[in-house]
């Protein structure tokens, strides 16, 4: 049983307990390529935030890290089989629920951890904190914590060789044989302005990628995932014991 993690513990453990920051991790079930399983996003969350929590809770962080939520926003996707889309106005609602528990416990620290590139939480936090002024509401996108190309070859955002290195280092067992994997060759739009950033529109998964990844997997390795996690846990890790050590009545110099 790992105390810091809400499934695993129990009522005699957490009948007298205080906690300072909760953390929801939050994916998605969709296809990643050909070769990983529809839940890789709450695989590498749930090992990322445990493995976070540990390390801060060795700190003596008094932090609790909430079961995954395994649905994300995947309205691009709504014609490939099986992903499972939540709308944001759905997630907005499930999260104003567990934060409106949180505020009711006293627990006024939440971080959103995001295993999900087509979530977006800063619209939602934004109307949370409006109505729960007590609470202090973040979220991270691990992808975005460190640079990608210290220690990755291809550049890619879904099924590629990061994600497929984490898998290989995480869950070897749920991935296929190389042979199966696709290439993840993807379209742009043909308006540069998409490209360079500063104009969005949604993809159109299926018209964008023919085995649905985006980013070449085949340079993935273990030893690339193992490095990776390790340096994303350490750092969140660092993050939470500081998060949970913060004054909320004196955040800012």
């Amino acid at each position: 049983m790992r105390p810091y993690i809400l499934a695993e513990t129990n009522w005699e453990a957490l009948k007298d307990a205080k906690f300072d920051l909760a953390v929801l991790p939050w994916g998605a079930t969709e296809a990643h390529n050909y070769h990983l399983p529809y839940a890789t996003d709450n695989i590498q969350a749930d090992h990322l935030t445990a493995e976070s929590a540990k390390l801060a809770w060795e700190k003596d962080a008094k932090v609790i890290v909430l079961p995954t939520l395994p649905f994300g926003v995947n309205t691009g996707q709504s014609d490939i089989y099986l992903d499972i889309n939540l709308n944001p106005s759905t997630q907005l609602a499930i999260l104003t629920d567990i934060v409106e528990v949180l505020n009711r416990q006293g627990i006024y620290k939440l971080l959103l951890f995001n295993g999900h590139g087509g979530n977006n939480f800063k619209p939602i936090v934004r109307e949370l904190g409006l109505k729960f002024p007590k609470m202090f509401i973040s979220f991270c996108f691990f992808p975005q914590m460190l640079d990608k190309d210290l220690y990755f070859e291809e550049k890619g955002d879904h099924a590629d060789e990061m994600e497929t290195s984490l898998m290989l280092y995480l869950r070897p067992d749920l991935i296929l044989s190389k042979d199966k994997w696709g290439d993840g060759a993807s379209k742009k739009y043909k308006i540069n302005a998409y490209s360079e950033g500063w104009v969005w529109a949604e993809r159109k998964w299926s018209e964008i990628s023919e085995d649905t990844g985006v980013g070449n997997p085949h340079k993935a390795t273990a030893e690339k995932g193992e490095q990776f996690f390790n340096a994303i846990a350490e750092k969140l890790g660092s993050f939470i014991v500081e998060l949970c050590e913060a004054d909320l009545e004196d955040m800012y110099e």
